[in-house]
């Protein structure tokens, strides 16, 4: 309806990868912050990667880790694009982009003083907008009514309160991570709504 893309993030299991490649996502984020709950290894996600549909890109997610620990990362587990959750720099994304020759994603928080601003600057590919590093939490969208960059969208989205941010901001795209899930592990069924609800303009049932 609104050709909105989809971003899974958190894949631990294979049963995760296959749920995505059933319902269709865009994207599908693979953890590599080692504090996170969803954190996997770079060679076991090498693995899963292999599994995963050719026309679903692959993200390795970080959040402020030394330069080299993201290169290595990112050529183990053979991601496609890398995200970036944390405080990392304009030479820090300039350097990842320029070493690995893939997409930057750059994650900034909706309401830290400035960082929308820094956001319409950042010398990454694409950006995110969030509510915090995986926080789970939404925040005010109409921060990002008539924001001047294409962005995805993140923070507190679950199936039932998709609908009404696609229809609300029709944004590049929207990440999910703890809203597609059951007691901390990814919930197929969810999967499937939360897909169903983007593509539907927020009927899933």
């Amino acid at each position: 309806m609104f050709g909105v893309e989809i971003k899974i993030c958190g894949l631990s299991r294979l049963e995760d990868v296959i749920a995505v490649n059933r319902f269709g996502a865009d994207y599908a984020g693979f953890v590599f912050f080692k504090k996170s709950k969803r954190y996997i290894d770079p060679y076991q996600a090498g693995e899963l990667i292999e599994y995963l549909r050719s026309d679903i890109k692959s993200v390795g997610v970080f959040m402020d880790e030394p330069l080299d620990n993201v290169v290595s990362a990112a050529r183990i587990s053979g991601v496609e694009m890398i995200q970036l959750h944390g405080h990392e720099s304009e030479e820090y994304v300039e350097y990842l982009r320029r070493t690995l020759d893939r997409p930057v994603i750059k994650a900034f928080k909706a309401d830290e003083p400035g960082a929308l601003e820094k956001a319409l600057h950042t010398a990454a590919d694409h950006i995110l907008i969030d509510s915090g590093a995986g926080a789970g939490r939404t925040f005010d969208w109409n921060i990002l009514k008539g924001f001047g960059r294409k962005y995805f969208l993140a923070g507190g989205l679950d199936p039932d309160s998709v609908g009404e941010a696609v229809r609300m901001l029709e944004p590049f795209a929207v990440d999910v991570s703890s809203g597609v899930e059951t007691d901390g592990v990814k919930d197929a069924k969810k999967i499937e709504d939360f897909i169903k609800a983007v593509k539907h303009g927020g009927k899933y049932a």
